[in-house]
């Protein structure tokens, strides 16, 4: 294990940190006692005070129990926007001894009928703007096993909004509590109203606790299994690396369902009693009048926002004169831009590293020497090393291979999925790593940079987009024959995701590409739709019949100026 980086390590930080080995919700009582009136959420010009959280959060497990009947180890969905639903929602469920399986808001019911059928939840709790996506699924089984979803709490996000504030709110945020048609519905209010108390908690630190789904080179999505410890491992570790405490302000904005967000934006500061402001859609302006208004401190971001937050021509205009933190990742932070955040706040971007299956981050920049496109060094009782892929023999500071892992944030493994865990998986002096697929480099400081993917993968605006899921979804499309998706330049995404199609005999000439575009965008989550389409009469092949798909990625990053990168 490489150990120059401990030259570097943070001030008065040791580099073991002993973790609580308790339930997650036990960060809510704890909260809730120290800080029972202080503000936990703040939703537009609307609180939510940390005892009343504990309140809510307890009848929403007690309503799953007793008029659910959910039991420990149960799976339950959640699908939503952040809000202050969504975190009851997420910790109603852990208190239910049962395990969260959260879904991104952008998901289509194809894509939501496969984690319903992999996760067996029968239980849903949904906003009412994702409802159309999921009913469809409610009390019809999957194919492949379980009961399939029989229930579902609906929440309308002004139930919990007495006035917008600065949040510009969507009209998705801002809509009344709509009727409810068709069976296995409940309103969220009919829920608290139930008044329901739950049984005693009895998930432990080692139980299953979060299930988020991730995509790979398969195609279909993969659960990945985090008890209460490796998801209270990032949260706790993330707190004490910046030095935060109860009376940190965070702004909201990353998406709670992605475990960067979940970690860094929910589960840290309801850790040290934090209060955080919730955004409930990206929108700069709106994120710059919350930073005056509530003095935030802390603020973790991706780079597509922060690109576009600087870019603000009114951004002058407010105070960001609070912010103390700001951190983030998901892709390389364009050094003019770093130099353009430092003149405007005197802050780093301080980057990080991590995967869905390490529960967020592995590898944090040290707060007062970060280096810049950097992942950061190793946290605390992280084992990790560059290694050649093929031998598995550890690399040298300077020599590219593949980062693995090892410390207490790494995933049980993939649920239900034993070949595709023993893939993810090997063992080095005795201790099991994981292969992150990510080609990087450790230099003489022993700070991580990436290099590349040993993986095929588009990173579009910070999400990850697995060319062979994309695929697997176009071929549905009656006029594709053929369909090779590769990643191609964007100034504002970084990446996006291009298809190269072959059309079916007879829709030659009769469809276009924004048709299919068009399509996609119904079918599946917006973010992994091609935004390009090309059409070719053939795809290049191997001698096996196989797509060539790096001869068209090659001759992709040629036209976008970006060969030998």
């Amino acid at each position: 294990m490489p150990k120059a980086h401990f030259a570097h390590w943070p001030a008065g930080l040791p580099r073991h940190l002993t973790v609580p080995r308790t339930n997650l919700f036990f960060n809510v009582e704890v909260s809730a006692a120290r800080f029972p009136d202080k503000p936990f959420i703040v939703f537009g010009d609307s609180a939510l005070t940390f005892a009343e959280f504990r309140r809510q959060a307890e009848r929403i497990a007690g309503f799953l129990q007793h008029d659910c009947g959910v039991r420990a180890g149960d799976r339950v969905l959640l699908a939503m926007q952040n809000s202050p639903q969504w975190a009851l929602a997420f910790f109603g469920i852990l208190r239910a001894n049962a395990v969260v399986v959260p879904v991104n808001p952008m998901n289509r019911t194809g894509e939501l009928r496969h984690v319903v059928a992999d996760a067996g939840p029968r239980v849903a709790l949904v906003a009412q703007d994702l409802l159309p996506q999921l009913q469809p699924l409610l009390g019809r089984p999957p194919a492949e096993h379980g009961a399939g979803l029989r229930q579902a709490i609906v929440a309308a996000y002004s139930d919990y909004l007495a006035r917008p504030g600065e949040l510009a709110a969507p009209a998705f945020v801002v809509a009344p509590r709509q009727p409810l048609r068709g069976p296995g519905l409940t309103p969220w209010a009919e829920m608290l109203a139930a008044d329901r108390l739950p049984g005693p908690i009895a998930a432990g630190a080692d139980d299953l606790a979060v299930l988020p789904y991730t995509s790979g080179t398969t195609g279909q999505p993969k659960g990945c299994m985090h008890t209460h410890h490796t998801v209270m491992t990032t949260a706790v570790q993330g707190v004490h690396w910046f030095g935060l405490t109860q009376d940190a302000v965070y702004l909201s904005a990353l998406p709670y369902f992605h475990v960067t967000g979940m970690t860094g934006s929910l589960n840290g500061p309801l850790y040290i009693g934090a209060t955080i402001v919730v955004l409930p859609r990206w929108n700069r302006d709106a994120a710059a009048a919350i930073i005056e208004r509530h003095r935030v401190t802390v603020w973790q971001t991706i780079s597509t926002a922060l690109i576009d937050f600087l870019a603000n021509p009114e951004l002058g205009r407010y105070d960001l004169s609070s912010l103390s933190v700001l951190r983030g990742g998901g892709a390389a932070m364009p050094e003019a831009v770093c130099r353009k955040l430092k003149e405007l706040t005197g802050l780093d971007y301080v980057e990080g590293y991590g995967m869905t299956e390490t529960m967020a981050a592995t590898h944090l920049n040290p707060p007062r020497r970060p280096k810049p496109q950097c992942l950061g060094v190793p946290l605390f009782d992280v084992d990790a090393r560059v290694i050649d892929p093929d031998t598995l023999r550890e690399l040298a500071a300077g020599e590219t291979g593949e980062i693995v892992m090892h410390g207490p944030q790494v995933m049980r493994g993939y649920w239900s999925n034993e070949s595709a865990t023993r893939e993810a998986f090997i063992e080095i002096d005795g201790r099991r790593f994981i292969r992150s697929g990510d080609l990087g480099r450790v230099d003489g400081d022993g700070y991580f940079f990436m290099a590349d993917r040993l993986k095929r993968m588009i990173n579009a605006a910070g999400y990850k987009v697995w060319p062979a899921e994309v695929e697997a979804q176009m071929y549905q499309h009656p006029a594709i024959e053929e369909v090779c998706v590769i990643g191609a330049r964007d100034p504002r995404r970084g990446e996006t995701v291009k298809a190269v199609v072959v059309l079916a005999a007879g829709h030659r000439g009769t469809i276009t590409a924004q048709q299919i575009i068009d399509w996609a965008h119904e079918t599946m989550a917006a973010y992994k739709c091609p935004r390009i389409v090309e059409f070719t009469d053939a795809l290049p092949k191997s001698g096996t019949g196989k797509v060539l798909w790096r001869e068209l990625q090659q001759r992709q990053d040629a036209l976008d100026g970006r060969a030998g990168e």
